[in-house]
């Protein structure tokens, strides 16, 4: 067949784009008129994907009869080595005109993102439609009728985990607040309450680390249900990473995009957040959101808009949903990054002399809350609960019950490398921008380097002296620790020190 070509691994991650490379010399290119970043439709047997072509100048790694394929496309025909796959060009995405509609404004129903997210799973959009869905829902642009749509269809898309009716206890930060990894405390003490919270969580879109990343230094987090169900119905509860589940799965499309944009939508935020926690069977929902100058949520105007766009959707789509607004002008905790965020973990769990005390109180919090969220709930005396099986050592044998169940326990390790970034006066700290602070973080090599990050060692308040450090960089590499250092020098005003009063 004059359409057919054999099939070679590319070795490549594209992480979740499929990708297909072919010589430029290839007769199906020339025949079919296939240039760079032409889609082709890949069938092998009765598996198809849709893959972007990239066109391979002459060389010797690709021969004119083959075509390479990256993991995910590879991954998802199940190629082996010399398969002969049909090529040909895929039929048009079908909800190219609703993309078109929102774009110039239009409101879109149900069946208009039902449409958008079939065709973004099977591969029928390109980064560019998908970016500009995304530009096209930014902002407000999104009513409280399309993000309960788009709730709905993105749950639709994807599994629903069925606890067979029992009270499922679920907590959520909407982010923007380096360090602030309350989740694990939460769920050790939640379980250990007696209660039932399977927590899936993400990986990092903008930050230097998402819960999964913390958790993964610890224990494994990429289960399938089978052994996540295990682990739940052993000890009450998990931390894991939900890509593994596929909940919601257009949600892991669009943040695959958003991550280089670097914005979230508020009707996408809410979307991304209720569809995951409806998909993985939860009842009752805590969302933690931090208020503050440097924050994702800068306002408390900004934060009462997103309270009532999260109890419209969670009311809609039938969710028992709690609201706790925190400060969120400083990061929380002592580390930014996976490894150092889990440490501060452990410190909270084991009582450590030396253990952040907002981080210990912020988990406290929210355990508190959810804890009287639940139906049996201890009627404001969560939080008195919450402090009793954290200062007995209940919540950290539970914890370490939950990581041995999920595979193991480990304990963090630290960076190789280090700088000091030090006070350039005298003062006291009035404020930490959240944001440079976390890109510091990140170009150290966070959170793809486990060990990366940034270490403070000082909070507003404090008082400083010219010389002392103020925080330390940590990193895998020498590299990466001269390239973040020098962010760091040219942002010295990341830490505000303000003369003290005479």
């Amino acid at each position: 067949m004059t359409d057919t070509l054999a099939l070679i691994p590319a070795g490549i991650d594209t992480y979740r784009q499929p990708v297909i490379y072919m010589h430029e010399d290839c007769h199906i290119c020339r025949a079919e008129g296939f240039a760079a970043q032409t889609r082709v439709r890949i069938d092998l047997r009765d598996q198809w994907v849709i893959a972007t072509l990239n066109v391979v100048a002459r060389g010797e790694w690709l021969a004119v009869d083959e075509a390479a394929l990256s993991a995910s496309a590879w991954s998802a025909i199940g190629a082996k080595r010399g398969d002969i796959a049909r090529l040909s060009h895929p039929e048009p995405a079908t909800s190219s005109s609703r993309l078109r509609a929102k774009a110039y404004g239009e409101r879109l129903t149900e069946q208009d993102f039902a449409s958008i997210i079939r065709d973004t799973l099977d591969h029928r959009l390109t980064d560019i439609d998908l970016a500009a869905f995304i530009t096209a829902c930014a902002g407000e642009r999104l009513d409280d009728a399309e993000t309960v749509a788009l709730t709905r269809t993105m749950q639709a898309a994807g599994e629903t985990l069925d606890w067979g009716g029992r009270t499922v206890l679920d907590k959520h930060c909407v982010g923007g607040l380096p360090g602030n990894r309350t989740t694990p405390l939460v769920v050790a003490i939640v379980a250990a309450a007696g209660q039932m919270i399977p927590k899936t969580s993400s990986r990092a879109i903008t930050s230097p680390a998402g819960t999964a990343d913390t958790m993964e230094v610890l224990a494994p987090v990429t289960l399938d249900e089978r052994a996540l169900r295990r682990v739940v119905e052993a000890e009450g509860g998990c931390v894991i990473w939900g890509g593994a589940l596929n909940l919601s799965p257009a949600d892991d499309h669009f943040i695959r995009i958003e991550r280089p944009l670097d914005f979230d939508s508020t009707g996408q935020l809410v979307a991304s957040v209720l569809s995951k926690k409806a998909a993985a069977g939860s009842t009752h929902v805590l969302v933690d959101m931090p208020v503050g100058a440097t924050a994702k949520v800068r306002s408390a105007e900004d934060a009462e808009a997103l309270m009532a766009r999260f109890l419209y959707v969670g009311e809609a789509i039938g969710l028992r949903l709690a609201l706790h607004l925190s400060d969120g002008s400083a990061p929380v905790g002592r580390g930014i990054g996976p490894a150092l965020e889990a440490a501060d973990v452990l410190a909270v769990l084991r009582r450590t002399a030396g253990a952040p005390k907002d981080l210990r109180e912020r988990a406290l919090d929210l355990a508190g809350k959810l804890l009287d969220l639940a139906p049996q709930g201890l009627c404001q005396a969560g939080r008195a609960r919450a402090e009793a099986l954290l200062d007995s050592g209940e919540a950290e044998a539970k914890f370490l019950s939950i990581c041995a169940a999920q595979g193991g326990f480990t304990e963090p390790q630290l960076a190789p490398h280090r700088v000091e970034i030090p006070a350039l006066s005298d003062g006291v700290i009035s404020a930490i921008d959240n944001r440079v602070i976390a890109r510091i973080a990140k170009l150290a090599g966070a959170p793809g380097q486990k060990v990366a990050g940034v270490r403070l060692g000082a909070r507003p308040g404090d008082r400083v002296s010219r010389g002392q450090p103020l925080y330390e960089i940590h990193a895998a590499t020498p590299g990466e620790a001269e390239w973040a250092r020098g962010y760091a020098e040219r942002h010295a005003d990341v830490f505000a020190i303000a003369e003290e009063p005479e």
